[in-house]
């Protein structure tokens, strides 16, 4: 069982058999009163964010949270394939919805981590980092370079990204999957 200062961002909590992740609190005191726990909450199934103060008095019940590894295989008309990162033979599939923006920079033999409540998955944590081969690069343009200019490129996962101007097609890139922004060359 949590207490009520115990909710911060990060915690898994059930409030009414539902789960809910913290994204964000603050412990308010006003003169005279008993703290509460001011909290925004996201559901981790249906995505939806909801406020929710919470009172001294407040007992609640931790979410479990299932954490697997698993390796993305490819994905087909809006439909994501992965494997168990220890069974190949135990596939399973996830929607566009589930991967969200990070999936763009997914390729073949990645591996991730699942998030499941009860069994039913509901988020796949990327690596924060990627690497990832340029596949088109249009060529430097000289112009207004006062703020150091940049271009878009593709990459091989079929993902365009915004670069300086001296990255060239060939190029290995190291991506932010969270941002979607270029980290480095590598």
């Amino acid at each position: 069982m949590l207490n009520y200062n115990e909710i911060k961002p990060g915690v898994a909590v059930l409030i009414e058999g539902e789960p809910y992740v913290c994204t964000w609190n603050n412990i308010m005191q006003k003169q005279q009163r008993r703290p509460v726990n001011q909290t925004k909450l996201r559901h981790l199934i249906k995505g939806n964010v909801i406020e929710y103060s919470f009172q001294q008095s407040d007992k609640l019940q931790e979410a479990e949270i299932d954490q697997k590894p698993a390796v993305f295989i490819y994905e087909k008309n809006g439909e994501w394939f992965f494997h168990d990162a220890k069974d190949k033979s135990r596939r399973f599939s996830l929607s566009d919805e589930m991967m969200g923006d990070g999936g763009q920079f997914l390729k073949g033999n990645t591996e991730v981590v699942t998030e499941a409540f009860n069994d039913k998955i509901f988020h796949v944590k990327l690596p924060i980092k990627v690497e990832l081969k340029v596949t088109e690069a249009p060529p430097d343009v000289r112009g207004n370079t006062a703020q150091g200019g940049s271009k878009i490129v593709t990459l091989e996962t079929g993902a365009e990204v915004t670069v300086p101007m001296f990255v060239k097609q060939g190029d290995v890139l190291r991506i932010n999957t969270e941002t979607g922004e270029y980290v480095e060359r590598a």
